[in-house]
């Protein structure tokens, strides 16, 4: 096993416990810097694959923005900090029929499936690639998304005005 090998361990094993922290726990703001912990394993995992710019995209976009726009939702709300999560147990043996099928199924495929190795090669940054294409062929359509953004976010300011 190699430090590569160990490193992507780690983080699925971090991706993997807290997801099921997030989705188990009952308190909200547990729940949510949980979750923070998540989406850090997804880009450490995308990190590892080679996909730098999905990593950053990963980063600023889910951490920097939904992850401390829900916290501070949260944390702002004075009645909804001590709240806990009600989680029904209604549906717990369909789940874990369903679950059990899932894994004995996914288990089937793991193990029935023959594996080959494939020499890799360093992964190459994908970031100026994509910069690139951004500006050198996509240039038009890239504005005009632009545009579309800023003129959804000014009618959602007028709308929240009123």
């Amino acid at each position: 096993m190699t430090t590569y090998d160990i490193i992507f361990y780690l983080f699925a094993a971090v991706t993997l416990v807290s997801a099921f922290l997030v989705v188990t726990n009952r308190n909200i703001v547990h729940a949510a810097f949980y979750l923070l912990f998540t989406f850090f394993g997804v880009a450490g995992i995308y990190v590892m694959l080679g996909a730098d710019f999905i990593a950053i995209v990963q980063l600023i976009v889910y951490v920097g923005g939904i992850l401390i726009l829900l916290l501070f939702g949260v944390m702002l709300t004075n009645k909804i900090t001590s709240v806990d999560i009600k989680t029904g147990t209604i549906h717990l043996l369909p789940a874990s029929i369903v679950l059990g099928l899932f894994s004995g199924a996914l288990a089937a495929i793991i193990l029935n499936t023959n594996w080959t190795q494939v020499e890799t090669k360093t992964a190459e940054g994908t970031t100026a690639a994509l910069g690139n294409l951004l500006i050198n062929e996509y240039a038009l359509i890239f504005e005009l998304l632009g545009i579309l953004l800023l003129i959804a976010m000014v009618g959602a300011a007028s709308l929240a005005r009123r």
